[in-house]
């Protein structure tokens, strides 16, 4: 396995294995403003197969020359790269079939069939495919049955894969029927569940970053470390998406997938090999020693307010959103891993929209010295180290040096890293690193059964207790970073939220 912290694997100039991409979903949002582009720039960077195809599924008609247009427009508009119509740009163009296809028509998959058999033929492309349901999630299992039925995933000879966008079920219940619906198409190996956070360049640095330097795996644990906070702030609201966040909410929507994925990489140990089986296992090990009290989780929803010196709506009138909805737009949760290296360490997580920044990051806040010498007279803050995830990726660390000059005044200074600082370095975005990875079968950025079942294990209890009435969700105006009470949560311990 590649470095996890790298860009791409060192040595490697392109996808060894011949496949053709299948995109559900391809007139959707997810396609135009993160896929299209993502394979553009694999391509700039040539690291797609040598024989390769796109097949996009959509449900709209369109000519090839519509869809080919498309594909340009969000090239334009999302790449990181500058679409220059070059010649390599047109054979990259080439490389696109459109189909369209009603996905609940049956027979319309007899023919989809016929077309990437098709492109096998014409393409060396050898069977192998990787069908990307870029879909809302009520259409994964029925996508998924057809596939069988059609024999598009014959598993015999060839390879298969199907990648599954987020969200996995709304519990554990739901989660296990559709998991048992595609695992009786495809084996767990060949399934790729995408969480878009794990190709982020910092959180793959994560790991490096714990285990390459002496200076911090040796500190990682509860006799240097006081508590680790991990923030999720958006300043949009729910952008249209009424209707599928009246069914998510912010516990589902944010904590379940990409908070709890965060927090394992923090608190994992390390593994027996880099491997994605050893560390997956720690993954699994980390939630499941996970503990929260669902009484002391603070549920909000953002009422009107400003934001960017704009004025701004409250959640209820919000499109498809119900007007008397008690759905929470933020979360704020103590949560305590619960085995020897954590053992009485808070790890305090807060996620929320419509909040005045726009930040991911994880904050390791080291334990003060004892009260003596420099601690005897004088208020020292703590050494911090935040790993920023967005919208500037890089590391953070904070400490105590004497403040220049003839008085002997100790003042906080701090090193500072940023990815986009490294001369020559376009950052690549997530689903990149992600495409790139599920076309040569590297699954250790995604997620495997047993995390998502823990994950849903850890959240289930707490939508339970809100659902009986446990915990009311409390307004907070737009543009301020939640309810009172996510502050009262971490000041009860002595404690302050990180200031970005």
């Amino acid at each position: 396995m590649d470095p996890v912290g790298s860009h791409y694997p060192i040595g490697v100039i392109a996808v060894q294995n011949p496949c053709i991409l299948v995109i559900f979903g391809a007139t959707g949002d997810l396609a135009r403003r993160k896929l299209y582009p993502a394979l553009y720039n694999l391509a700039q960077d040539q690291l797609l197969p040598e024989h390769f195809a796109v097949v996009a599924v959509g449900r709209r008609a369109k000519t090839a020359e519509e869809a080919e247009a498309e594909v340009i427009e969000s090239i334009k508009a999302f790449s990181r790269t500058e679409y220059t119509a070059s010649e390599q740009d047109r054979e990259f163009l080439k490389c696109f079939h459109y189909f369209q296809l009603d996905f609940y028509d049956s027979a319309r998959y007899s023919e989809l069939k016929s077309l990437l058999d098709s492109i096998d033929q014409q393409c060396h492309t050898q069977g192998n495919r990787v069908f990307f349901l870029a879909v809302a999630p009520e259409h994964f299992a029925p996508i998924v049955l057809q596939l069988k039925a059609h024999g598009m995933a014959p598993n015999q000879g060839s390879q298969q894969r199907v990648v599954i966008e987020k969200p996995f079920g709304h519990d554990l219940k739901s989660a296990e029927e559709l998991n048992s619906v595609i695992r009786s198409t495809f084996a767990e190996e060949q399934i790729y569940r995408i969480d878009h956070y794990l190709g982020k360049e910092m959180v793959q640095n994560l790991m490096v970053l714990r285990f390459a330097n002496t200076l911090f795996e040796p500190l990682w644990n509860n006799k240097y470390i006081d508590h680790v906070q991990i923030t999720f702030a958006e300043t949009v609201g729910v952008e249209g998406r009424g209707s599928y966040y009246e069914k998510a909410g912010a516990l589902r929507d944010m904590v379940q997938n990409h908070m709890l994925q965060l927090l394992t990489l923090i608190a994992m140990e390390p593994p027996v090999d880099l491997d994605t089986e050893s560390i997956r296992d720690e993954k699994v090990k980390v939630l499941r020693s996970l503990k929260v009290n669902p009484k002391e989780v603070v549920r909000g929803q953002y009422g009107p307010g400003v934001v960017n010196g704009s004025q701004v709506a409250a959640y209820k009138q919000e499109e498809h959103v119900d007007p008397n909805s008690s759905v929470e737009t933020f979360v704020a949760l103590k949560a305590y891993v619960e085995n020897f290296r954590w053992a009485g360490v808070p790890f305090y997580m807060r996620t929320g929209k419509r909040m005045p920044q726009k930040y991911s990051e994880i904050v390791i806040s080291f334990k003060k010295l004892p009260g003596v010498l420099y601690f005897k007279d004088e208020k020292l803050d703590p050494n911090v180290l935040v790993i920023r995830v967005q919208p500037d990726a890089g590391v953070f660390f904070k400490f105590n040096a004497k403040k220049p000059g003839t008085d002997e005044t100790i003042v906080p200074v701090s090193m500072d890293f940023s990815e986009s600082s490294l001369a020559g370095f376009n950052t690549p975005e997530a689903y990149e690193r992600l495409l790139y990875d599920v076309m040569r079968g590297e699954s250790t950025l995604f997620t495997r059964w047993d995390e998502v079942e823990h994950a849903w294990r850890f959240v289930d209890p707490i939508a339970a207790y809100w659902k009986a009435g446990g915990v009311p969700v409390i307004l907070y105006p737009a543009g301020s970073f939640g309810p009172p009470q996510a502050d009262f949560l971490i000041r009860a311990d002595g404690r302050e939220w990180h200031e970005y």
